[in-house]
């Protein structure tokens, strides 16, 4: 076997790994196998018993490259998946290939993706490379060009910013987050009497004209007014996620990763009171967006809607120190 056909053979061990790392560092598919891509070519131009460590050469390699398709991204100010982005009429449905964002959610989740795009290029690159892949900080420092203390606090800031910091209490944060999913899960399966069942009869809906086709009004009042509003144009549930928006939960639609849409809502008494449709750029980017910390997630799991008071506030303490779409 030639010194060519044995680093040919060691990359294609290593590609699917790679592809993750890139993926989750670029949050675009096709740029993700550029960055690949692009490995193997500088690879291919080594010697090959210059590489030691084949594993550990490409990760870094493909990492050094997404770094700088972030940073090239970053001085262009483009969509956070690196194109352009065409105006889109938010009712119409935002992907009609529902099929790969289901792929795409399983392999990364929308709402990483758009928070991971909400940090800096080298805080990024830091983060997904330790706490996502588990590589030492020894060998992402000089990736990132940064001492080891600098690329710790790196991680450490990204970290901080990936998990939020919510508004309101565990136990509250978990009935939101019950009384949100009820309604997605609803919205999703075109089940308007289980929307009607989620929302309060004094419900307001309220938007900005961004997210709004033409004719809509900017503020929608009643139940049974707003579940018809969902039936005509809730198309968007198959790319929607649920998050903290602002420290309290909500919703975020975003196909492939690329935050088109969210949704500010308030809940009493296990209802949605109201909701907000958010979708002006500027308005957008100053949300403050954050994956719902994962204790409240299995706490999530042990509630049940209909439960008594004094039920849901024990369980809910429990589960304190744990760490539509339209």
């Amino acid at each position: 076997m030639s010194v060519h056909d044995g680093l040919a053979e060691g990359f294609e061990a290593h590609r699917s790994r790679l592809r993750a790392v890139a993926r989750r560092m670029l949050g675009s598919r096709s740029e993700a196998e550029d960055a690949v891509q692009e490995a193997w070519l500088r690879l291919a131009r080594t010697e090959g018993d210059a590489v030691d460590n084949l594993g550990g050469w490409l990760t870094t390699t493909v990492s050094r490259i997404c770094l700088d398709m972030l940073r090239a991204r970053a001085s262009r100010r483009e969509d956070p998946t690196g194109h352009p982005v065409a105006d889109e009429d938010p009712g119409t449905p935002a992907d009609s290939r529902p099929e790969q964002e289901a792929v795409l959610a399983d392999s990364v989740g929308r709402a990483l993706l758009i928070v991971l795009d909400r940090l800096g290029p080298a805080e990024r690159v830091a983060f997904v490379l330790h706490d996502m892949f588990a590589v030492p900080f020894a060998e992402i420092a000089p990736v990132v060009d940064r001492s080891l203390a600098a690329a710790k606090k790196l991680a450490s800031r990204a970290r901080r910013k990936v998990r939020g910091a919510p508004a309101v209490p565990g136990a509250e944060l978990v009935r939101q987050r019950l009384v949100i999913e009820a309604f997605l899960a609803a919205v999703r399966a075109g089940d308007i009497n289980a929307v009607l069942a989620v929302l309060a009869p004094d419900i307001v809906r309220r938007a900005d004209r961004a997210a709004l086709s033409e004719g809509r009004p900017v503020e929608l009042h009643g139940a049974r007014a707003v579940a018809k509003e969902i039936a005509a144009f809730g198309q968007n549930a198959h790319v929607a996620e649920v998050v903290l928006i602002d420290g309290v939960v909500g919703i975020v639609v975003a196909p492939y990763g690329r935050l088109r849409l969210a949704l500010t809502v308030t809940t009493a008494h296990e209802k949605i009171t109201g909701y907000e449709l958010i979708a002006d750029p500027n308005r957008l980017r100053q949300l403050d967006l954050a994956v719902l910390d994962v204790g409240a997630q299995r706490a999530a799991g042990e509630h049940r809607i209909g439960r008594t008071t004094g039920a849901r506030a024990r369980r809910g303490r429990s589960g304190d120190g744990d760490r539509p779409p339209a």
